[in-house]
């Protein structure tokens, strides 16, 4: 029997004589927990559903579906099942991944993977029919929920990514902000609460479940990088593969720049994210075992030796120069400790944005179709709910 909030399942041994079958010794079983969805653009809001999971049972199977089968259901993916595969992988909470997994969560691929329950957000996710995907196994008892992060959502980003100003992450209230609020995600009928866009508040409880809390331990190998990380997406999880290997014990701290710094040197509309997400994102990949937040452009003498640090890399991006022209990775440059690494992803934040901008139509139509088709059930599910008060009203009289 499964217990909540239990990591284990307790079981009498079978083989045991009556006179020790109360023995306080048992059998533990390891609760095998299943997730599954697009993953499309994944964001904190994904890796804190994983982490919610992860911390029902032992080991996290996640099944991810193929393009095809998001595309028959939603509407275009933005990145490929393979880039998919890999960004659920470089997720920490992440045991194993299925490839191609149904969009329908059935009991047969729960069998199959010999998982205890699926878990999923607490919002709906709904076939091409409008159908529940989740209907079979909520039924059956095999159901478990979990709380949807507040203030992001794949919608909320690739609206981000369609303005053309850089406050959005600063101030909501901004005209340009509000107009994409009120009309990229949003159906004809209303705004469904699953699609629509909030803002999102750092809390110091939200980065402890996150980070991992390990210090460096004799013998490490302490390696640093910067950036800006934005739109945590495949060419960063790569680099940060290759950083990680770069040594037999790692301990990769990544200092992230503040939102006005990566303005002065990306400009644009950029980040598209803020501080606080880009942290989330950064603290969820399993190459990372720290995060500075608001590190100093310039990896200076102070920061070196504050954490020790063995080893400075960066990729084969550009290095814009600091505020006063010069490098800065002088210092670990001049210090012998400097490396350019080439993960074999070029894949930049640009790009993600460019793919966005050219598929700008079949986003808004995917959001809209989503929009009404939750917005669908809402009414059907208030309509049900009408019809037993009346009907108890009635029985009662």
């Amino acid at each position: 029997m499964i217990r909540n909030g239990s990591h284990a399942v307790e079981e009498e041994d079978k083989g045991e004589s009556s006179s020790t079958s109360h023995s306080p010794e048992k059998r533990k079983r390891v609760i095998r927990v299943w997730c599954d969805g697009c993953y499309d653009m994944v964001h904190y809001g994904h890796s804190n559903q994983l982490r919610q999971a992860k911390a029902m049972g032992d080991y996290l199977v996640v099944g991810v579906h193929t393009d095809e089968e998001i595309a028959k259901h939603k509407g275009p993916p933005v990145f490929t099942q393979a880039e998919r595969y890999k960004m659920i992988r470089a997720i920490k909470w992440v045991d194993e991944i299925v490839e191609g997994a149904p969009y329908v969560t059935t009991l047969e691929t729960l069998d199959k993977y010999n998982c205890d329950f699926c878990v999923h957000g607490d919002d709906i996710t709904l076939t091409v029919d409008g159908k529940d995907t989740y209907d079979e196994v909520k039924r059956m008892g095999r159901y478990r929920e979990c709380k949807r992060t507040q203030g992001v959502s794949t919608t909320d980003l690739v609206g981000r990514m369609l303005l053309l100003t850089k406050s959005h992450h600063s101030n909501v209230d901004n005209a340009a902000y509000q107009l994409h609020t009120d009309n990229f995600g949003k159906g004809p009928k209303g705004h469904s609460p699953w699609t629509g866009v909030s803002q999102f508040l750092q809390t110091s409880q939200k980065i402890i479940q996150f980070a991992s809390g390990k210090e460096p331990q004799p013998g490490d190998t302490i390696i640093y990088v910067a950036g800006a990380f934005d739109l945590f997406h495949i060419g960063h999880v790569d680099f940060l593969k290759t950083v990680h290997k770069q040594a037999e014990k790692p301990y990769v701290i990544v200092g992230l720049h503040f939102d006005q710094e990566v303005n002065r040197y990306k400009g644009k509309n950029y980040p598209i994210m803020n501080i606080h997400e880009r942290t989330l994102s950064v603290l969820a990949c399993r190459y990372v075992s720290e995060v500075v937040i608001g590190a100093p452009y310039a990896v200076g003498k102070d920061l070196l030796d504050h954490f020790k640090v063995d080893l400075v890399c960066h990729g084969k991006t550009e290095v814009f120069p600091d505020t006063d022209g010069t490098d800065p990775y002088a210092e670990p440059k001049k210090r012998g400790i400097f490396r350019i690494l080439d993960s074999g992803n070029n894949l930049t934040s640009d790009d993600i944005v460019q793919r966005i901008i050219e598929n700008r139509l079949q986003f808004e139509a995917r959001n809209q179709k989503k929009e009404a088709k939750e917005m669908a059930v809402i009414e059907a599910l208030k309509h049900k709910d009408d019809s037993l008060k009346t009907e108890t009203a009635l029985t009662n009289n």
